[in-house]
């Protein structure tokens, strides 16, 4: 029985090397002064809705919010095996906390129609509070299962899953259709395959089209900009090449839950903590090492 599964990714901030700089004033996140990677639990995400669609059959959609620079990991899951993948840009949705980025997905989710799987990985690596998922689900109104490590069976409408608890595992069934939470131990994602990466690497979505357009015709008119978009945004088409691009108004958003205005969640201030401490005190295993480093500690007021 063939299953179509929906996959949420994200183009986050390389948290490495994380510094003042990277908050704005208001307490959001200053994208441009970080370099932009692949989510990693997305991948995670996005491998195990292959590998439902490569053993059952179906499809693979990949839905990512964010800017134009999005598109990038939209290509990479196209080398790694989606079917389809849709880029939610709007600016009106810049800013946007958990909650309202779970109602604006939950929105595009909506207008694909019915899946059978929505794929999410437990946490973005620039929020880490595992929040986006369950509150997908809640606003799809469909059953959760979080940590998920991987599908002991799948027949039908039902399917087994095991999830990591951190000091054990549990064995859940329910009844499809189903969002998940996926574990970075799920799985070792594949990597981009050859033949796929020179046949999608000019994938583009109509955004970057646009941005092409209007840098090898910066003296057109407009309306001659227009005409070249549209001729290229077609033939993409034509080729399998488009990255489709959805704003707020196509998946019917009320503004109102979208971006700053529709977030409550506020950042009082980020901190820099630079550790200065060099090489590491041995603590024997025993009362009196114990009660040393307790002493230590109070004295370098890190208790206390």
């Amino acid at each position: 029985m063939p299953y179509n599964c929906v996959v949420c990714v994200k183009q986050v901030p390389d948290t490495a090397n994380v510094t003042v700089e990277a908050m704005k004033s208001d307490g959001t996140v200053n994208r441009a002064a970080l370099p932009a990677v692949f989510n990693p639990e997305d991948l995670n995400a996005l491998e195990a809705a292959l590998r439902v669609r490569d053993t059952h059959g179906g499809t693979v959609t990949v839905v990512s919010m964010g800017p134009l620079g999005a598109a990038e990991v939209l290509r990479e899951c196209l080398f790694r095996g989606a079917d389809r993948c849709i880029l939610l840009n709007d600016r009106r949705a810049a800013g946007s906390d958990t909650l309202a980025t779970s109602y604006i997905l939950s929105r595009a989710v909506k207008k694909l129609g019915a899946c059978d799987f929505v794929f999410c990985g437990r946490q973005a690596i620039d929020g880490d509070t595992a929040q986006v998922g369950p509150q997908l689900a809640e606003k799809l109104g469909l059953p959760q299962v979080t940590y998920y490590e991987r599908i002991l069976d799948l027949t039908d409408r039902k399917v087994l899953i095991r999830r990591n608890m951190g000091d054990g595992w549990e064995v859940v069934e329910t009844e499809l259709p189903l969002l998940v939470t996926v574990l970075d131990t799920a799985n070792k994602p594949r990597p981009p395959a050859a033949r796929r990466v020179l046949r999608h690497k000019r994938a583009k979505a109509p955004g970057e089209v646009a941005r092409e357009v209007q840098d090898a015709m910066p003296d057109a008119t407009s309306q001659e900009r227009e005409v070249e978009e549209a001729s290229r945004i077609e033939k993409l088409k034509m080729q399998g090449l488009l990255i489709e691009q959805w704003g707020l108004d196509e998946v019917e958003a009320d503004l109102a839950w979208c971006g700053i205005s529709g977030s409550p969640t506020k950042v009082h201030r980020i901190q820099s903590i630079v550790l200065t401490k060099e090489g590491f005190t041995n603590v024997p295993p025993t009362q009196e090492g114990v009660r040393d480093l307790i002493h230590e500690l109070i004295v370098d007021h890190t208790f206390g």
